[in-house]
C-alpha cells in the first residue's frame, strides 16, 4: 500500500496510523483496501464550506489525536448483559472495535444462516463476500468511509441463504470502553433472494470516555427478500460517532430502516437506499433526541432507479437546551423509474428557546408519472395541549414530558422488537423529563 506520508490532511494522516495491515490473500480485498488508502490520503476532513456538511462543524473532532486500542481485558458479561435484548439469541460483541468471542453467541443458527466474524466468514465465504463488500458503500469522495476500508479487519458478516429465514433477531453491540480511541466497525449484510433477517446494530459506551466510532454498513437485498434493520446509537456525549449505511434492493426486495440517535457529543448518520430492481418497498424511519450541546446530523438518500418503487419516510428531532440537530434528506426518481411512490415528512420539536434544527428535504425527480411529496415542520408544544392536560389534573413539567414523549415514541413503537421499545421507551421518557424546560 501506499506511504501514508501523502496525505492531504495531517488529521488524516494521524487516523491512517496503522491502516497498513499485512496483506491478505484475497488479491480483491487487498486492491480494494489500497485503493481506500488512495482516496483516504487524496481527502480533506469535510468543512462547512461544502454542502453536505454546512450545517455540521466537526473541528472539535480535529482536536483530539486519536489511537488504536490498546490490548486489555474486556468487560465481564455483567458489564453488558442490559444492553443485550433478550429477543437476540444470536449477537455478536464488539470491544474497541475487536470482535469479543467470549462475550458472543452465534451457535445454534440453521443451515443457509451464517453470523460470523467478518475476519472468519473472509475465510469461509469470501466468494459470497466479493461482490458486496466495499461495493455498495462508496469510499471514492466520502473520506470517513474510505477510512473504514482502509482499517478493514475486523467486523460482523451476516448472511441468510435463498428462502432461508433467520429465527431470531440478530445483535451486533458495539462498546467503547477506552479513551481517545478510534474504532472502524464493519457490517455486512446479505439477504439472498426470499431470505428473512431482523438485524439490530447498537453502539453504546462504558464510561463517559471520549472516542471516535467511524462505523460502515453494507446491506445487499435479494429478490423478494426482507430486512428489518433497526440501528441505535446510545453512546456516551463525550464521544464522536460518524456512519454511513448503503442498502442496494433487487426485484421485490423489502427493506425498513428504524434508527434512534441518543448519544455523542458530534454524531452523523448518512443512509443510502438504492432502488435497483422493480416493486420495491422501503420504510425509512428515524428519531433523533439530543439536548446540552449536542450535535446530530441525518443525512438520507432514497435513490429510486427502478419503476414500481414505493418509499415512506419519518424523521423527528426533540431538540432541547442548546442542542443541534440537523435533516438532509433527498429522493431521487431517475429517469425509467415510473410509478415511483415515495413521501418523506421531517418533523422537528424545540424544547427551548436556544434549540436549533435545520432541516432540508429534497425532491429530484426526472419521470414523468410519479407520486412524490415531502414536508417539514419546525415548532415547540402545542400550548392548548399543555393545558388540556393541566386541566385534567397533571403538572405544567409532567404535561410537557408526557407530549414529548408522545411525540417520539410514535417511531419507537414502530421497532418490530418489543424489549427493545419498551427500553427505548424508558429511555425517551427519561430524557423528555430531563430536557423540558419549564
Amino acid at each position: 500500500m501506499s506511504a501514508l506520508a501523502s496525505a492531504k490532511h495531517p488529521y488524516i494522516e494521524a487516523l491512517l496510523q496503522g491502516a497498513e495491515a499485512p496483506a491478505s490473500g484475497l488479491g480483491w480485498l487487498n486492491e480494494r483496501r489500497a485503493a481506500a488508502l488512495e482516496r483516504a490520503n487524496a481527502l480533506a476532513v469535510p468543512t462547512m464550506r461544502e454542502e453536505d456538511w454546512r450545517f455540521t462543524d466537526i473541528r472539535p473532532l480535529t482536536k483530539v489525536q486519536f489511537h488504536r486500542a490498546e490490548e486489555r481485558a474486556h468487560p465481564s458479561m455483567a458489564e453488558i448483559s442490559g444492553y443485550i435484548v433478550p429477543e437476540a439469541t444470536v449477537h455478536l460483541v464488539f470491544v474497541d472495535g475487536v470482535f469479543a468471542r467470549e462475550l458472543s453467541a452465534n451457535s445454534g443458527l440453521p443451515y443457509g444462516v451464517i453470523v460470523a466474524p467478518l475476519r472468519t466468514a473472509l475465510q469461509s465465504h469470501a466468494a459470497v463476500i466479493e461482490p458486496h463488500l466495499a461495493c455498495h458503500a462508496r469510499f471514492r469522495d466520502e473520506v470517513f468511509i474510505a477510512l473504514n476500508t482502509c482499517h478493514l479487519r475486523d467486523g460482523a458478516f451476516v448472511w441468510i441463504a435463498k428462502n432461508q429465514q433467520c429465527p431470531t433477531p440478530v445483535q451486533l453491540l458495539f462498546v467503547s470502553t477506552q479513551h481517545e480511541v478510534a474504532a472502524h466497525p464493519r457490517v455486512l449484510v446479505v439477504a439472498e433472494a426470499g431470505a428473512e433477517c431482523t438485524l439490530i446494530e447498537d453502539y453504546v459506551s462504558l464510561g463517559e470516555t471520549v472516542h471516535f466510532t467511524n462505523a460502515v454498513t453494507e446491506i445487499a437485498v435479494g429478490e423478494n427478500a426482507g430486512v428489518q434493520h433497526v440501528k441505535l446509537q446510545r453512546e456516551a456525549r463525550t464521544a464522536f460517532h460518524i456512519a454511513a449505511c448503503a442498502a442496494a434492493l433487487a426485484k421485490d426486495a423489502r427493506y425498513a430502516s428504524h434508527t434512534v440517535t441518543l448519544g455523542a457529543r458530534i454524531s452523523r448518520n448518512s443512509l443510502n437506499v438504492a432502488q435497483e430492481g422493480e416493486g420495491a418497498q422501503i420504510r425509512i424511519d428515524g428519531l433523533t433526541l439530543v439536548s446540552g450541546r449536542q450535535l446530530a446530523d441525518t443525512h438520507t438518500l432514497m435513490d429510486h432507479a427502478r419503476p414500481h418503487g414505493r418509499s415512506e419516510q419519518l424523521h423527528k428531532c426533540i431538540v432541547g437546551d442548546a442542542a443541534h440537530a440537523v435533516f438532509n434528506g433527498k429522493i431521487m426518481v431517475r429517469a425509467g423509474a415510473q410509478l415511483t411512490d415515495s413521501a418523506q415528512e421531517s418533523r422537528n420539536l424545540l424544547l427551548s428557546d436556544k434549540a436549533h434544527v435545520d432541516t432540508k428535504p429534497q425532491l429530484e425527480i426526472f419521470a414523468d408519472d410519479v407520486k412524490c411529496s415531502h414536508g417539514a415542520t419546525v415548532g415547540q408544544l402545542d400550548q392548548e395541549q399543555v393545558f388540556y392536560l393541566r386541566s385534567r389534573g397533571l403538572a405544567t413539567e409532567h404535561a410537557r414530558a408526557l407530549l414529548t414523549y408522545a411525540f417520539g415514541a410514535e417511531v419507537v413503537d414502530r421497532i418490530p422488537v418489543p424489549s427493545l421499545v419498551e427500553q427505548l421507551e424508558r429511555a425517551v421518557m427519561r430524557e423528555t423529563k430531563a430536557g423540558v424546560q419549564l
